[in-house]
């Protein structure tokens, strides 16, 4: 556990940087950007193996549920 002291010097030192930052909101974290980008999400889009087997992409072979066909392909 954190000593009070140390406690209050970081809370003192994060609102230090936020002033000097203008107030300006922190930079978005890398994590929750990369869930929320468009790239991540799935389509609401039945995938081949849910009906006669064959892959949506590519047809001639079965689904093996890789969720492309669900995505933008990133």
């Amino acid at each position: 556990m954190i000593p009070d002291d140390e406690l209050r010097q970081l809370v003192r030192d994060a609102i230090a940087r936020h002033a000097a930052a203008g107030g300006r909101a922190a930079e978005p974290n890398a994590a929750a950007s990369f869930r929320l980008h468009a790239s991540h999400g799935l389509l609401p889009l039945a995938r081949g193996g849910d009906g006669d087997g064959a892959c949506l992409i590519e047809p001639a072979v079965r689904c093996n549920h890789c969720g492309y066909c669900q995505s933008y392909g990133h």
